[in-house]
C-alpha cells in the first residue's frame, strides 16, 4: 500500500521562487531542483518543483545510483528505511515551510488588497487560527491592534440566499460612518466582529478597490486608539 505518491502538491500553498534559489535550489528545464544526501551520504534525495507547486521526488542509492522506494510503502519496516522516511519527510517539511508561502485567497480584489496593505504599510497576513485556516488578519507593527480581516465565508452567512463561498474584508469604521453606508447589497454589518465599529465588504467587485483602499487607510488609522 503506497504511503505517498512522488508527486505532491500544497494545498493553498504556492512556491516563493527567490525562496527556493535562497534554499539551494537551481532552475533546469522550466523546474526548479535540490538534491541532498540523506543517512550520512548513503542516499541522495532529489526535488523538483514546477512554478506552479507541484513537486516530484526522488530517492536514490548513492552505491548503486539505483532508485530506492520503499519509503514510499506505508507498510514497509526496518530501522533503515525508518530513517529515510523521517529524513525524507523532515527536507518536505523544510522545504514547505522555508520555500513556499500561503496562498489561502484566490480573488483579484482580495490579493489586490494583501498587495496593497503589504507595500503601503508593511504589514503580512497572519493566520491565527488552526481551525480555519482559510481566515487572516492585519494588524498595524506599533501597536499590534487590527485594522482589517480577510476571511472565507458563505454567502447565506451576510443574508443571501446562496451557499457560495466567497472572500470578504472586515475593517474599521467610525460608528457614524456605519449608520450611512451598511445597506445588506455593498456594505454589512462587521462579521464575527463588533458591529458597531466594523464593516464587511465582499471582495467580488461589488464595491472598486479604490473605495476598499481609501477605507482600510481610515482603519488603519482608527487602529491607533
Amino acid at each position: 500500500m503506497e504511503r505517498k505518491t512522488m508527486l505532491i502538491e500544497y494545498k493553498n500553498k504556492k512556491p516563493d521562487i527567490q525562496k527556493l534559489l535562497s534554499f539551494g535550489f537551481t532552475e533546469q528545464n522550466d523546474y526548479y531542483t535540490y538534491s541532498e544526501d540523506l543517512l550520512d551520504g548513503q542516499m541522495k534525495m532529489i526535488v523538483n518543483i514546477s512554478p506552479a507547486g507541484k513537486i516530484s521526488t526522488q530517492v536514490l542509492d548513492n552505491s548503486s545510483k539505483e532508485e530506492y522506494v520503499l519509503h514510499l510503502i506505508d507498510d514497509a519496516v526496518g530501522s533503515f528505511v525508518g530513517q529515510v522516511k523521517t529524513e525524507y519527510d523532515e527536507l518536505l517539511e523544510e522545504i514547505s515551510s522555508k520555500c513556499f508561502d500561503l496562498d489561502v485567497f484566490k480573488s483579484e480584489q482580495a490579493k489586490s488588497v494583501i498587495s496593497y496593505v503589504k507595500h503601503k504599510y508593511g504589514n503580512e497576513l497572519e493566520f491565527l487560527w488552526k481551525k480555519f485556516p482559510d481566515n487572516a488578519i492585519v494588524r498595524r507593527k506599533d501597536n499590534k491592534k487590527w485594522y482589517a480581516a480577510l476571511l472565507t465565508v458563505s454567502r447565506r452567512k451576510l443574508g443571501f440566499d446562496s451557499d457560495e463561498i466567497i472572500e470578504i474584508i472586515d475593517i474599521r469604521m467610525k460608528p457614524e460612518d456605519i449608520e450611512i453606508l451598511v445597506d445588506s447589497k455593498k456594505y454589512f454589518p462587521g462579521y464575527h466582529m463588533n458591529k458597531k465599529h466594523w464593516v464587511t465588504i465582499c471582495l467580488d467587485g461589488t464595491v472598486s478597490l479604490e473605495d476598499i483602499y481609501d477605507k482600510i487607510d481610515d482603519s488603519y488609522i482608527l487602529a491607533v486608539k
